[in-house]
Parts: C-alpha cells; structure tokens; sequence
C-alpha cells in the first residue's frame, strides 16, 4: 500500500491534470495528490484527438463564464504554466468561430447572441450581406443570419496544453502514476481507497473522477449511477487548392463544422441521436465523409468541391445523456 493521499484523481487528461495543477497552485491547499493515469503516451485519449476549440458562444451564462476564464487563463499561461522560468508552447489560433443559421434558427441564433453579449462576449449577428463581405468564399443563399465571435475565440493544441498543466503540477508537487484503476474502496459515504491493476492500495480522502468517457465505469465502482457514456467521433483532415483566407471554424446550420489545420482542414459532424451509440473502439468509417460532410462542405464553400481527404482519426467523446 503506498502513503496515503489527500486527494486521488483519475485519469490524467487535460481535466484531470488541470485539477491537480489548480490544487497545486492553491494557496488554500497543502495536501497531496496523486494522479493515476492508464496510458502515459496519451495516444489514443480524447485530449489528444480533440480539436481544441475556445469559444464563447453558448446558451447558457455558466458556459459562458467558463469559457472565458480559460481564454484568460490561456494568455496569461506564459507565466502561470512557466516550468523553470520556461514558458510552456500553447499557440492561439484567434480566427473565431461563425455559426451559420436558416431563418427558422435566427430566433435561437438571436437570443443566444443576446445571452452571450449580456456576459461581456463581443458576439454579434451579421446579415448575409454582411457574411458575404466578410467571408467572399462561402455560400450564404440559403443562410439567414450568422454569429461571429471575433478574436476571444478560436483553437489550442490540447495535447499541448494538458502536458503544460501535468509539468506544472508535477513541478509543485502532484505525482502520477501510469496504472488502471480497478476498483473504489467505498465505506458509508465515502471513498477512502483506490485499488490499482498493479495491485497496490492507495487510501485516500478524495477521489476525483476525470475518466472522461470512462467516467460512467468508475462511478459504477462507487455504486454510482453517472450518465456519461463514450461515443465515437470523426475528424476528417483534408487539402484545398483554393483554401479560404481568414477561415474561422464555421459551423453549418446541418451541425457540419470546418476550420483551418495548417495548410489543410479538419471537418466533422456529431451523428445524429438515432445513430449515436455506445461505443469505445476508434476504427474510422471513410464513408461518412462522403455520404456527410463532403455534399455540405461542396454546398457551403464552393471551393471545397474540388478537395482530396488526407487523414481521419476517431476520438471518444464523454456524452452526458442527462442533458
């Protein structure tokens, strides 16, 4: 049985290892902390395969907040994040986000706007005049209004970012463990142990589950019913001869989305619900692109008629089905 920890949190990613570096960080906190992470190369994790999207246009002034603070958490990371006086690399790609609405979304588009700017956010609603001056290069015919968030939203590397917060933690003093968790020791109300697959013991007097699409399987160890479950993701990678200058990441009113990657694209779109299965394997149907993405994308942006898929990856997504 190894020392006993104050707080244990499971898995590693970008959530978990920012929880450890924020009670690290903590004035308030003294206490020890132990990170169990199951694969220490991040390969197949869904901080590793996410495309790192910031943006502050949401429904609801929570998420909004949230974002916010992690866009000023990200420009100040330089010195929060800084490992021996080492700033750690988390590019910003600032060329927003544009949601793309039909007229029978305008109303929706209207009242988030509303929402968002009432939270501080710079969001404003362009015609598709305004869309067309804007961004020459996309399709408005069918397009009644759009969102656009301007330079506070855009894209990080997340991978980058989870591994600037796991030094710093690691610096003020967090371990990590590369092992599987494989049961909660539970009594009364309270978890107070951690048994791992190497077969050690850690008593605790927290545990915190950031198992992300995993979550549902740890919280069963505890006998706790959690709605979080793993579905499957696509991101398709693609070459345009004629890209789009000024390309933020651009959402069709189908749920399609695209933004720049370099040189190339990414594109993908959430399944609809009926096709959205549990699922924890990262095999990539080619055909969705061209039975879903492609026929909107060649709609929307004309140029994206005449493009060539490069890549894909599958990631899994935590999908909380409560909400």
């Amino acid at each position: 049985m190894q020392e006993s920890q104050d707080i244990v949190i499971i898995g590693g990613g970008v959530i978990g290892s920012a929880c450890a570096y924020f009670l690290m960080a903590s004035p308030d906190f003294s206490g020890t902390v132990t990170v169990i992470e199951r694969d220490s190369t991040y390969q197949n994790s869904t901080t590793a395969r996410s495309v790192g999207g910031i943006r502050q246009q949401f429904s609801t002034p929570e998420n909004i907040r949230m974002s916010q603070f992690a866009m000023e958490f990200l420009q100040a990371s330089d010195t929060t994040l800084a490992v021996n006086g080492e700033a750690p690399d988390l590019p910003f790609i600032a060329n927003g986000y544009l949601l793309l609405a039909t007229t029978q979304g305008v109303p929706v588009l209207a009242g988030n706007v509303a929402i968002q700017n009432r939270e501080g956010a710079e969001t404003r609603v362009l015609s598709p005049a305004d869309l067309h001056d804007r961004f020459p290069w996309l399709n408005v015919d069918d397009i009644a209004a759009g969102s656009f968030g301007g330079a506070r939203e855009g894209w990080t590397d997340p991978y980058a970012l989870m591994q600037a917060f796991k030094r710093k933690a690691r610096q003020l003093g967090a371990n990590y463990i590369e092992d599987t968790v494989t049961n909660l020791i539970r009594k009364a109300n309270a978890i107070n142990a951690v048994t791992l697959v190497s077969g050690e013991t850690i008593s605790c007097g927290i545990v915190i589950n950031a198992a992300g699409p995993y979550a549902a399987e740890i919280a069963r160890m505890a006998a706790l019913p959690l709605p979080v479950f793993p579905r499957k993701r696509f991101v398709f990678v693609f070459d345009c001869r004629e890209a789009p200058a000024n390309c933020p990441l651009t959402v069709d009113p189908s749920g399609v989305y695209f933004r720049p990657e370099g040189q190339t694209f990414i594109c993908g779109k959430s399944p609809d619900p009926a096709d959205d299965p549990d699922c924890t394997d990262l095999d990539v149907d080619h055909d969705y692109f061209d039975e879903h993405l492609w026929p909107t994308l060649a709609h929307r942006v004309p140029a994206f008629e005449a493009i060539k898929v490069t890549n894909a990856w599958a990631g899994l997504y935590a999908y909380n089905t409560l909400d």
